[in-house]
């Protein structure tokens, strides 16, 4: 079983950054997908990117060029660098692992974007 711990949401002004960390509680092998995903209420959750293996990222195409995903498999932690946020971007953020070891969600945070 995998555990995964978001941390790093907010309160954050249009325009601003955050930074989502996501901590795996086992190893996080090349293979092994590792995504964030959003929800607003009454909608769907929705992939906003994902990364596999070092360098193979997929964008949803609202944050192409603004949100950056990021690995560090020594830590076995996913990031979420989020630039020019926009109240459009206000949502729970999930980490999601998919893999050998099956697919997991962690509990989310909040990102709120307002003046």
């Amino acid at each position: 079983q995998v555990q995964l711990v978001e941390s790093g949401g907010g309160l954050v002004q249009p325009g601003g950054s955050l930074r989502l960390s996501c901590a795996a509680s086992g190893s996080i092998f090349s293979s092994d997908v590792m995504g964030w995903y959003r929800q607003v209420p009454g909608k769907q959750r929705e992939l906003v990117a994902d990364i596999i293996s070092r360098g193979s990222t997929n964008y949803e195409d609202s944050v192409k060029g603004r949100f950056t995903i990021s690995i560090d498999y020594d830590k076995n932690t996913v990031y979420l660098q989020m630039n020019s946020l926009k109240p459009e971007d206000t949502a729970v953020y999930y980490c999601n692992f998919q893999g050998r070891r099956g697919n997991y969600w962690g509990k989310g945070t909040l990102v709120t974007v307002s003046s």
